[in-house]
């Protein structure tokens, strides 16, 4: 072979080479880096040390990311309900300025409450026409609870729980108090005997039940002891301010 058809066979090899599927060095590098990327970087220990590593969060710094996000507050919302803790306190009544509720009877008012769940069921479920005839017109709102009538108006520390009433005079009130029944019982009938009413005081157990009349005025007072100390009243009448 001739010098010159030598020369012409050595231009053409790198043609015929890539004919054949053998790729440019450039692209082959490119490749390679690829297969690196994909398989965990094998090739480069730092690299893919650095890439599996946990990452570190500076707690210093980690507050101030994602600050239009929304978080817990750091302190208790001011809000929110506090503990039911109503265990005696001075409410200010001197027991000694009351005068004792008469000994109780049975309780049939005991048993015509029994499995009321609104105040709105009990107002219906009572003897007194009044009262039930209104109770169908009653609404609820905390701004009953400060229009009860002067002669049986809420106990000093009492915690309204619900109140409902009606344009009509019915008034509907729940409440805890720090004061034991019988105290609270002999605070009403206090006031409630001497405005002139007269007085009704029946017992089922622990439950009392205290009502009076004076004409077509009409009260009824529900009274059981709290859990853990206190106690829990239910509070109609049909001559609210």
């Amino acid at each position: 072979m001739n010098n010159f058809v030598r020369a012409r066979l050595l231009c053409l090899l790198p043609i015929a080479l890539a004919a054949c599927g053998k790729q440019p060095a450039a692209e082959s590098d490119l490749d390679r880096l690829d297969r690196q990327l994909t398989q965990g970087n094998q090739g480069d220990p730092t690299l893919t040390a650095a890439l599996r590593d946990q990452i570190m969060v500076d707690p210093s710094l980690s507050q101030s990311a994602n600050n239009k996000s929304v978080r817990p507050p750091n302190r208790p919302d001011p809000g929110a309900v506090p503990p039911d803790d109503i265990g005696a306190k001075d409410d200010g009544v001197d027991p000694a300025t009351l005068k004792s509720t008469p000994q109780p009877g049975d309780c049939p008012d005991c048993r015509t409450a029994d499995g009321a769940l609104t105040l709105g069921e009990l107002a219906l479920r009572q003897r007194n026409g009044s009262m039930a005839d209104c109770a169908r017109r009653l609404g609820y709102s905390a701004t009953w609870a400060a229009r009860m009538p002067a002669q049986v108006p809420l106990y000093p520390d009492a915690r309204v729980s619900e109140a409902a009433g009606a344009d009509c005079g019915l008034r509907v009130v729940s409440f805890t108090s720090g004061a034991p029944v019988m105290k609270i019982l002999d605070w009403y009938y206090t006031r409630t005997s001497n405005a002139g009413f007269a007085a009704d005081h029946q017992r089922d157990g622990v439950r009392h039940v205290l009502g009076g009349t004076k004409g077509d005025d009409a009260y009824i007072i529900y009274a059981a002891p709290h859990d853990g100390g206190g106690s829990d009243i239910d509070i109609i009448t049909n001559h609210g301010s």
